[in-house]
């Protein structure tokens, strides 16, 4: 509901916090499709994640390692 709530206005700027670490793959994935299509629409989507597999979906990369970057670029550049 809180993700429903956050795009039905859509916003230019999307902040989503660990938005599939409470759901079932399958719902996951379906979340992960949503945030994506609304990319492609034109937002911009920052996408907090612990997991390299929904982090390995993103375009950009930024790591953090006790809160300095050590790392950002394109996906293949960061070593996903």
């Amino acid at each position: 509901m809180a993700i429903a709530r956050a795009i039905a206005a859509r916003p230019p700027i999307i902040m989503a916090d660990e938005p599939t670490g409470a759901l079932d793959s399958k719902t996951g994935r379906q979340v992960l499709e949503i945030l994506h299509s609304l990319h492609e629409e034109g937002s911009t989507v920052i996408l907090i994640t612990h997991d390299n597999g929904i982090a390995a979906t993103a375009e950009r990369i930024v790591r953090l390692s006790d809160g300095r970057v050590v790392a950002d670029g394109p996906r293949e550049e960061v070593g996903l």
